[in-house]
């Protein structure tokens, strides 16, 4: 059994279905992000496992124990928000001790796991200001602090670096998994940023329209999604229409190529199928065991330091491939005719 399971979840609002028969299972210890476009429902599968809302069906446990009908504060569960939430009439080293104060811990101990969390989220000193004095930064620091101070058996993370700008974003977010790995702590994170997701998690379950469409680590996500939406919502997804000639051996032609597939495909001689290739899976020079060839025409060429962005016309389709940067081999020219390559087992078949 894992330590946090949800089991058969559904949320309703009146007619409105927001989550339906949602299962995980998350391990002690491990890092899941609930990743999907607003409205799909992730907010609400964590807002359930808080206790702030009830679910219509479905059941959730923690460590074996049934938290399904506890209200929020029988729960152990950590929550931090998008808004920071700080007390403004408190300062850091109170808002932190808050909840150690209504679970009745004694004076000097509060004092103690103050400072322990102020170290942990490294501001020690700032313990005597207020929020209006920190920058959004610091005070989504001093929220997570004040959630992790009374030892909670989960941590929720409910988007909790949009409101801040992205080269604060980019570091907070190191910051919170390296405190989370090095306290061990059970953790949900939620957000509509797919690098985030795919940078920080363990695991990560891509939501849409209430259901979880596919669960697994960001490697499997981004190289082998399971459903079309999945495909489009994760990355950057050049799609082609190609031709089924052998389903035995997934062989399609593909313009003037045939292809190979990794895979036996399950449909009949002569369909159409549409493929999908990810930026990076396509070559402008020839590699040997990439079988499928493009003839193209260079649209535009974007310079963006270590890596080189182009896209290609192929076929009235226009194409996007990523190339590291070579000091030796200047990108290609807009306009210029050229070759793709792309090898068989890059391909993703997406279901119509």
């Amino acid at each position: 059994m894992s330590y946090l399971d949800l089991a058969n979840l559904e949320k309703s609002f009146g007619a409105t279905r927001v989550v339906r028969d949602f299962t995980l299972g998350v391990d002690k210890g491990e890092f899941i992000s609930l990743l999907g476009p607003s409205g799909c429902g992730k907010t609400t599968v964590l807002r359930m496992v808080a206790g702030f809302e009830m679910p219509t069906a479905g059941a959730i446990r923690i460590d074996g124990q049934s938290v399904t009908d506890l209200p929020p504060n029988r729960r152990q569960i950590g929550m931090v928000f998008q808004a920071y939430a700080l007390f403004p009439n408190l300062t850091v080293a109170e808002n932190v001790s808050f909840g150690l104060k209504v679970q009745g811990v004694a004076r000097a101990e509060r004092d103690t796991r103050v400072a322990e969390m102020l170290d942990l989220i490294g501001l020690p000193d700032l313990g005597a200001r207020y929020p209006f004095q920190l920058s959004g930064g610091q005070q989504q620091r001093v929220a997570l602090a004040r959630a992790l101070a009374p030892r909670p058996r989960v941590l929720l993370l409910d988007e909790p670096l949009s409101a801040l700008d992205a080269k604060v974003r980019v570091s907070l977010r190191s910051e919170i998994r390296a405190i989370q790995r090095d306290l061990g702590i059970t953790t949900i994170f939620v957000t509509h940023d797919q690098e985030e997701a795919m940078s920080i998690s363990d695991r990560i379950v891509v939501m849409n329209g209430g259901i979880a469409e596919q669960v697994g680590a960001p490697f499997q996500i981004y190289n082998r999604p399971a459903t079309r939406f999945v495909a489009q919502f994760v990355g950057t997804l050049n799609t082609l229409q190609a031709r089924l000639v052998d389903p035995a051996r997934g062989t399609v032609a593909l313009g003037d190529s045939v292809v190979t597939l990794d895979r036996v495909v399950d449909r009949p001689a002569g369909s159409t199928l549409t493929l999908a290739l990810r930026p990076e899976a396509l070559r402008l020079g020839h590699v040997p065991d990439h079988d499928a060839v493009l003839p193209a025409r260079i649209a535009e060429v974007e310079f963006l330091g270590s890596v080189i962005r182009v896209r290609a016309e192929v076929g009235g389709n226009l194409l996007s491939l990523d190339t590291f940067n070579r000091p030796d081999a200047p990108p290609p020219a807009p306009g210029s005719q050229v070759h793709l390559f792309a090898a068989g087992r890059d391909f993703i078949l997406l279901d119509d």
